[in-house]
């Protein structure tokens, strides 16, 4: 429906009065000397008479301003008046019908933005597991790519989705955005926490969707969130946005004063029944309602009693239908059904759903016209729509989307408060920028984001006192050996890597092609994303240690394979060296090959015979012998108990320690004295070094990485690398006194 002409006409003629009114307060108290000659008398006695003709001119300029404000309220008005009610198919809220029924993109009435640039938009959202904490990035990226407002997101998670999303969003560290976590698990059996006396149950409800029991929390929102929260958006994680996220959210401004809840009419025909033969689906208005996308007025449903509201028509219902087939969205549109004046109908661009056999494509004519794409069938991306290559376009450019990018202020707001980016940001500022190792110091503070438990994740810590967890780390080139270590490695697996957000999309496809790697469920791959020049080797391997759930773990780099039925030799020699009793650092002599086909030798007998044929060595014995030579490998060939070592300059082992061990020093990146630190730091605690007599690895040959080539062909790289050893073996004095000044002497001597 047209707005109306007496209304528009009205608002012209207060726009140009006030216009003319304005201009003529310019020329009157402006600093233009010509207009001051024109219309200001030069006496200085007739001033008083100037004040008050300016104090009555921007007086009358206000009374307009207000008058202008009230008509194009009522504007908004008859606009929304306009659009309630009516078929959503052929026109939006804010369009209107044109001859013959036909749908119009042309809207009849200019847009106004409803929402002020630094107004707070809360968004809910359901997530649970490790699949789904995937897909809610995408859906993050997106709103974060058009927002203009600040922003707080309101998750519901299990355990699972907490973690990994806590995790992501502090280390991601956008401005102007909140995130807040409510436990999942005490919505579904009604458990009390501060947000809220009482909390409704879901457990009972029995659901045939997907979803699980997680498809039922949004019915549980407005005793979830906090209650002084009046509106939220709720959405779906499968969803992404095209526009500004505040475009939706002014929509809650057109409600009439019984609407509670904004929907987008079903696009299927499921409510309908006609399906299949025999299809019996809940009650629902007319096509019904998907639940995708969904305005809730928190505080008028509050007043309502929402809660009794949708448990006593689910227990109805349930009486015939035994269970919900689409979960929270069959009891919506129940309610709906016996009372649609609760409902504000969203135009359907608002969701789009791309399931099979929808009518969608009623929803647009143009790209401008799209607002929401939802992914809502099992199918996701193989969905079969006719514009489904550029809706999944669409949706891989946000996948791939380098999220470091979405770091950026809203000017004119007041930031949130973040005390951790404040302390990163006075850092930053201390630092001198001609420091010629400026570069280095720099990388050690930047916050990549970390992606926890990127896929699926089930292994469960036993009450095992000897388990022991692998943990590694690597970038994509070296990808092609994470099948071999889980041949050779049954235990579990903890392993940071360092990717961008394309990368890691690649990486997620081969793993899901890998027979080997999908088989696995006791590899945890965590995603550090990629900033900065420097590879941030010591940050990557912190990462995966402090993710292990085992009592030990096993400190190694990605290209060495350990040999067959290490994980339970090691547990083995745990327990028989009682090491839960003492402190000690088991060290696995390391071998290598040069030849990328290897026959890898089933025993310490097998390997010995290799080395005297020349097929296997010592680890860098011909380029770096000072880093492992104080294994004594001449003694460990006739070993047969594990026996003490001392440290020595410079040696970098690979070993099983405590989970609790000292972590990695993170100022050291790239190549270059990133192991040797931390060894350095295990014998300044102490640590006892045992070397294993049955127990070995083998490094793997490999194109030299881009860090080890800078240090090898810059004197600006290694002389920063000495000045960084200068200040830690200075905070190793701090921290451990006395004890600590062996190191700096065995550094002088050398």
């Amino acid at each position: 429906m047209l707005c109306s002409w007496r209304v528009k006409l009205k608002l012209l003629l207060a726009t140009v009065t006030l216009a003319v009114l304005l201009s003529w307060l310019y020329l009157f108290v402006g600093s233009l000397e010509y207009g001051r000659f024109l219309l200001l008398p030069p006496c200085l006695g007739e001033q008083p008479s100037r004040d008050v003709e300016r104090e009555a001119l921007a007086s009358r300029v206000r009374r307009v301003e207000e008058e202008n404000q009230q008509l194009r309220l009522q504007l908004g008005q008859a606009q929304a008046e306009g659009s309630n009610g009516s078929p959503q198919w052929g026109a939006s809220a804010e369009d209107g019908d044109a001859p013959g029924g036909q749908r119009s993109n042309r809207t009849a009435c200019p847009k106004q933005r409803m929402v002020h640039k630094c107004e707070l938009l809360h968004v809910a959202i359901v997530c649970a597991g490790h699949n789904a904490s995937r897909d809610v990035v995408t859906l993050v990226k997106s709103i974060l790519f058009h927002r203009k407002n600040p922003l707080h997101f309101h998750f519901i998670t299990d355990s699972v989705a907490h973690q990994i999303l806590q995790t992501l969003f502090q280390s991601w560290m956008v401005p102007s955005v909140h995130v807040s976590f409510y436990n999942a698990d005490d919505l579904k059996a009604g458990t009390c926490f501060p947000l809220a006396l009482s909390q409704p149950k879901v457990s009972w409800i029995p659901n045939k969707h997907y979803s699980g029991i997680y498809g039922l929390m949004k019915l549980t929102l407005t005793k979830a969130l906090p209650s002084n929260l009046s509106k939220v958006i709720v959405l779906d994680t499968d969803i992404t946005f095209a526009t500004d996220i505040a475009e939706l959210w002014a929509v809650f401004g057109k409600f009439s004063d019984k609407q509670v809840i904004g929907l987008v009419e079903n696009q299927s025909d499921w409510y309908l029944g006609n399906l299949w033969k025999n299809h019996k689906p809940w009650p629902a208005l007319g096509r019904g309602f998907n639940t995708g996308v969904i305005l809730l007025l928190l505080d008028r449903l509050r007043r309502l009693g929402w809660e009794q509201m949708w448990r006593l028509t689910a227990e109805r219902e349930l009486m015939s239908m035994l269970s919900t087939s689409l979960a929270d969205q069959d009891i919506f549109n129940a309610v709906i059904k016996q009372d649609p004046a609760l409902v504000y109908r969203l135009p359907c661009f608002w969701n789009v759903q791309l399931s099979d056999h929808t009518r969608s494509e009623q929803c647009y004519t143009e790209v401008s016209d799209l607002k929401v794409i939802h992914w809502n069938s099992p199918k996701k991306l193989r969905v079969k729509n006719k514009h489904v290559e550029f809706f999944r376009n669409l949706y891989l450019t946000f996948l791939e989307y380098d999220g470091n990018l979405l770091r950026r202020e809203l000017f004119g707001c007041a930031s949130l408060p973040s005390p951790p980016s404040d302390k990163l940001q006075q850092a930053l500022e201390e630092l001198d920028e001609d420091d010629p190792c400026y570069d280095f110091r720099r990388q050690h503070l930047t916050q990549h984001r970390v992606h926890l438990f990127f896929l699926q994740y089930e292994f469960l810590a036993l009450p095992n006192p000897t388990d022991v967890t692998l943990v590694a780390q690597l970038s994509m080139d070296r990808l092609q050996m994470l099948e071999a270590i889980c041949k050779h490695w049954a235990g579990p697996i903890s392993l940071a890597l360092y990717m961008s957000d394309a990368e890691a999309q690649q990486f997620l496809r081969y793993a899901q092609a890998s027979e080997v790697l999908s088989a696995r469920r006791n590899v945890a791959y965590h995603i550090v994303y990629k900033e900065g020049q420097f590879y941030p080797i010591n940050l990557l391997r912190n990462v995966a240690l402090a993710n292990t759930q085992t009592p030990y773990v096993f400190l190694t780099d990605i290209d060495f394979l350990p040999m067959y039925g290490l994980y339970d030799y090691l547990r083995n020699s745990i327990q028989q060296l009682e090491l839960p009793q003492r402190k000690a650092a088991l060290i696995v002599p390391a071998f290598e090959t040069l030849h990328y086909r290897l026959t890898f030798p089933k025993s310490k007998a097998e390997l010995l015979s290799m080395l005297d044929m020349g097929s296997l060595y010592t680890f860098r014995y011909h380029v770096w012998p000072k880093g492992h030579a104080p294994t004594d490998y001449a003694k460990w060939r006739t070993a047969t108990v594990p026996y003490r070592v001392a440290w020595q300059p410079d040696f970098e082992p690979y070993v099983v320690v405590r989970r609790d061990c000292p972590k990695y020093d993170q100022r050291f990146v790239g190549f270059g004295w990133n192991k040797v630190s931390h060894i350095m730091e295990l014998d300044a605690q102490e640590y006892e070094l045992l070397v294993l007599p049955n127990a070995f690895m083998i490094h793997m040959p490999h194109a030299p990485s881009f860090d080890i080539s800078k240090f090898r062909l810059s004197a600006g790289y290694r002389g920063c690398l000495q000045t960084l050893r200068e200040e830690f073996h200075q905070d190793l004095s701090r921290r451990y006194g006395a004890a600590a000044l062996k190191y700096l002497t065995a550094e002088r001597s050398l």
